[in-house]
Parts: C-alpha cells; structure tokens; sequence
C-alpha cells in the first residue's frame, strides 16, 4: 500500500508540471448543473449524416472553423494562431488514462509542429504509469484540483469528472454549423447515447468512428492467438475448438522446448493483472458463441425477446476453467501467470517465447512489433493470428464485431479548468480535416508516403522502417490517437484512413512465415482467420457501456463490483488449484454471495429499455 501512495503522489507531481497553471481556477470551480439552452435542444433536431457519408463543412464559416475542407489542399493556413508557446501556439493540456505505447513525442516534433502551424493549438499529453491504478489517480487529481483541459478515460471513468462538475457540455458546439466535422462523428440517435440524466453530453468515444468503406484488416478485440510457426509445423489445421487449440499447443512444446537462442518456450500465458483480467475472464462468452457484451452474453434465439445470460458461472465457463487447469498441471499454462504485472507479460511476448495467449490485439501488439522486427523474429514465425474459438465443435462464433461498437460510458472531455473551451473545440473539430488526418496517420508526403499518379498513398521500405522507429516517433510523429478520428476510408474515397487498413501496406509489412500462412488457409485478413458470423449489432449491443457506468451506491452495481473484484481474487486460484472441483464450488458458493441476480435483472432492465429505444 505504501508503494502504491507514493506512485500516486509521484504522478500528481508530474501532473502538476503539466497542469498546474489550471489549478487555481479549477480549485475555486464548484459542481452546478446547466439547463439546456435553446441551441442544446436544436441539436436533437439537427440533420446529421450516417459515418459513411461524406462530412460537409460549412462555406459560410470563418478560417477559424476549418482551413481544410479541400481533401486535396495541403497548404497550411496564414494565421497560426496565437498563445504562449514561442510559435504562437495555444498549448492545451491532455490526461489519458491508459499506458503510453509509442513514448512521449520530443518537443521539437515535426508532424505535432505542422498541426501547430495548422491549427494554432498544440496537445501536451500525460499518460498514465502503468504501475499507478487510473481511478485513485484521477480523484487524487481531482482532490488537489490539479485538471488539465481535455481528459480520456475508458470503461465509465468520465462519471468521475462529471459528478464533481468538471466537463464542459458538447451540445451548443454539436448544434453549430461550424462544428459540422465534429458532428458528423455520429448520427443524432448515436449522439443521444451519450446524453446524461441532466440533459447534456460531455463526452465522445473517438475510437468508435467509421467514416465512408469499412477496410479492417485487424482484429483489435478479443481472441486467442497463436504463433504462425505452430501452424506451420501443423501442416496449417483449422483449429476450432479450445481443445483443439491446447491440443496442438502441447504436441508442438513436446517437440520444441526451446527456440532457437535458447529462452525456454512458454506455451501458453495469460495476463490477470488489474483490469486487464479481461484476458482470463470473458473468455466464456466468446466460447459460447455471444457477442461479447462485456459482463454477459445476450442469448438471440427469440430475437423479439433477447435475454441476458449469466457466463461467470454457466456450464462452459466451468468447461473453460477446468481445462486451464488441466493445461496448468500439464505445464502448458505458465506457472508465473498469476503473479506477473503488464511489463512482465510484455517482456515475455518481446522474447518471443509465448506460444500463445488469449488477450486484445491492442493491448499487445504495439508493445512487441518493433522488437519483432529489430530481432528478425518475424522470420522465425514468431508472428501471431488470431483464432475464433468455441467450446463445443460446430457451434457458431462472434469473436469479431463487424459494425460500429461505440463506448457511451466514457471518452473525450473539455473540462473547466480548460481556460478556452471554444479553442478546444475549435481545434476538436479541425482536427477531423482530411489534410490533418493525413498527416497525424499517414505522416508527411514525400518524407513518410508517396502519392501515385491515381492519388494512392503507398509507403517505400525505409519508410516503413521509420514510421516504426521508436526515435523517429518521438522526433517526427504525431497521431493524436486519443483525439477525434476516423477508421475506414479518407475522404478522397480512393485511400484507407489508416495505413494499417491500406491493401498496399498490409502483405509487405509482413514477415514471410505470416505470409505464408494467409496464403495456406486462402485469407487476405487477420479477421478472416476467425470466421465469424457477420451480423448486424443488436441495438443495445454493447452492454458493457452500461455496465461500466453503474453506481456502487446501488444494488446493482454494488454486486458488479463484487463480483469483478471476486473474480480477480479467485480466477487464478482456481486455475491453480490442485483440487479444480473443490475451487469451483467454492469459487460457486462466493460468486452467490456477491447478490448477482441483482445485477442481471438490471442488464435485462437495460437490455430491453435499449430495445425499446431502437
């Protein structure tokens, strides 16, 4: 505990160099409730086009609003604005409450300068340690009012700035005409998801998105993953069971229990550390076949009339369990898993020992691709794909979540202590310019892509080598992840907005294993490999934006609490345990004790209010 406070403290000190020129205003802030203004209820009115369609820009607004609205014009704007930075810049300070997995940008950035010279506005990000827990650290900052302008959290932490009333309201700038890009981020009825119980939105899910052709080439949620070597040595089978999955595991470690420079293989690992406990416990949805609504599958047979099902403790989550056991006792489960923080889990994929691990692309992949191909590990087959498996044979999967999933209970916030909230906005919206889009994903042309004579973007190999350059990140490269976006195809309708989703990047950047590999099982996606069923979202999907916003003064969410906190205490064990029956029941017996009937017939209340609501 005594070294969990002085990380704490240690991180609001380093918070305060950035935000601290805030901190008396926002100290002096009280919580008040606004009522809506005329222009907040016009924004329930206004028309706002679908993501696939193309965004239009206001002719009639200033250059203030958007200097970009030509797709085409890279010409930087006249005037840049004005501030305190040596450029006459306005800087504008940024929390995120996740990891930072590409370090921090140099102050002389080259790309974060051009947006500067763009917008007139430049972002100081802080991200969070990844040793200090993000809610203690967000009320100590709060506590000693040290608030920066914009914050970023996840899984309903934004109700942590929101109750103590620290959030600027979106909705006068969402009803402007010269706010149109950031409008266009979501449809009216999405917006509305964000709306809270006093009438105003105070937040946007910038991950969400979709802008013209959906072109995802990656799978960034759940999935079990796999080395391409172990499929190789396999003669490429299609693996469609958990079973099937350990089974090939235990024959290739039977046979190879070193690599080739000798670091020990791991089998299989798994990470339980915090709130990535996802990695070990939502597992048994997917198993069964539910879309992964987060706490709790949604059981679509009578589609009239879903119904929440419990997967914590159903018959697949005991089949789960039980053979993570078994594998435990084999040796195939790392004997370290229950015990290793994130970097721990990290260095371990980085050496390529790890065979296999269930876990979110993004929570792993930007950690370990440029150690990858600095090692030449690729070539050794090193690479992973996902696998979308189920329990049984034969059954159906909803591993991937082919639309648009948005998180209503957290995202992007302006708060009070922002001294200009309309130049936060202003810079919001003018971020979402396709000239500006280009620059933070695809870089700088000539330096960083080339434009052939159609107008697409493709990479040269240095190029590819530097974009993944960790130094020339922090020196060159500025993406601004944590800003609005979009995924999908650029406005030009020719380009992918990412290059990661550019036809012309995906095969070359990719090791000759992994290529083979695509090339054995006919895909031309890492999506492709997990077979899953391709549907339309029901509306409420996902249920996890509910859920992460419930309030633990209540019966519900009091039990969703326990039951997260009971599940990061004894999941391990039971894997662990010698005696798996006894540690279920037990583990059974626990679970009932934390009231969970409370807390599904809360989801089945939202389930079908959300229902009703489509």
């Amino acid at each position: 505990m005594k070294n969990k406070t002085i990380r704490i403290i240690a991180a609001i000190l380093m918070l305060s160099f950035v935000c601290g020129c805030h901190s008396d205003e926002t100290t002096a802030k009280k919580k008040k409730k606004v009522k809506k203004t005329e222009k907040t209820e016009e924004s329930s009115t206004v028309n706002t086009s679908e993501p696939s369609e193309k965004p239009t820009i206001d002719s009639g607004s200033d250059a203030s609003s958007s200097d970009f609205s030509d797709p085409t014009d890279t010409s930087a704007p006249s005037d840049p604005g004005s501030g305190p930075n040596a450029d006459g810049s306005t800087e504008l300070t940024m929390f995120i409450a996740t990891y930072n997995y590409d370090g921090e940008l140099d102050p002389d950035n080259v790309i974060q300068q051009k947006i500067a010279d763009y917008t007139g506005v430049r972002v100081k990000e802080k991200y969070l340690d990844s040793n200090v827990d993000s809610d203690e650290l967000i009320k100590a900052m709060i506590a000693a009012g040290e608030i920066p302008d914009l914050v970023y959290t996840f899984s309903g932490r934004s109700e942590l700035f929101y109750d103590q009333g620290l959030l600027v309201p979106w909705d006068e700038y969402l009803a402007d005409p010269e706010y149109q890009n950031l409008r266009d981020l979501y449809t009216d009825k999405q917006w509305e998801l964000f709306r809270q119980d006093d009438g105003h939105i105070y937040w946007a899910d910038v991950n969400a998105p979709r802008y013209g052709e959906d072109r995802t080439q990656c799978h960034d949620e759940l999935a079990f993953w796999i080395q391409v070597r172990v499929l190789e040595w396999a003669g490429y089978p299609k693996i469609e069971t958990l079973d099937e999955y350990f089974d090939l595991l235990e024959r290739y470690y039977a046979e190879h229990s070193e690599n080739i420079d000798g670091t020990p293989i791991i089998p299989y690992t798994m990470l339980c550390e915090d709130w990535r406990n996802f990695c070990i416990e939502h597992a048994p949805i997917l198993l069964d076949g539910y879309a992964d609504d987060g706490p709790v599958g949604v059981n679509k047979q009578d589609y009239s009339s879903p119904k929440v099902v419990d997967c914590n403790v159903s018959d697949t989550a005991m089949k789960y369990f039980r053979i993570l056991n078994e594998e435990y006792q084999k040796g195939i489960v790392d004997p370290g898993f229950a015990d290793m923080d994130y970097d721990a889990y990290i260095a371990k994929l980085q050496s390529g020992a790890v065979l296999g691990m269930c876990d979110m692309w993004w929570d792993f992949t930007y950690n370990i691709g440029y150690v990858f191909g600095q090692n030449g590990y690729g070539e050794l087959g090193y690479d992973y794909v996902p696998l979308g498996l189920t329990i049984e044979k034969g059954m159906e999967n909803r591993w991937h979540s082919y639309g648009i999933s948005i998180d209503v209970s957290s995202g992007l916030s302006v708060t009070t202590a922002c001294k200009d909230p309309n130049a936060a906005f202003t810079f919001l919206n003018r971020i979402l310019d396709q000239d500006i889009l280009n620059h933070r994903f695809w870089g700088i042309e000539g330096d960083d892509y080339i434009v052939n004579p159609s107008g697409y973007f493709y990479r040269l190999d240095d190029m590819r080598v530097n974009w993944n350059d960790p130094s020339y990140k922090a020196s060159h490269v500025c993406q601004y992840y944590y800003l609005p976006k979009y995924k999908g195809t650029s406005k030009d309708g020719l380009n992918a907005m990412l290059p990661d989703d550019q036809i012309s990047e995906i095969f070359i950047n990719y090791s000759d294993p992994l290529i083979n590999c695509f090339d054995a099982y006919g895909f031309d996606s890492y999506v492709d490999f997990l077979g899953s069923e391709v549907e339309e979202n029901g509306p409420w999907f996902p249920l996890y934006t509910y859920s992460n916003n419930l309030s633990f003064k209540t019966d519900s969410g009091k039990a969703f609490a326990d039951i997260k906190e009971l599940k990061l205490k004894s999941l391990p064990e039971i894997v662990k345990a010698s005696d798996f029956d006894s540690a279920w029941k037990q583990y059974l017996k626990e679970y009932e004790a934390c009231n969970p009937q409370a807390f599904l017939d809360d989801m089945q209340r939202e389930l079908d209010q959300r229902i009703a609501d489509s």
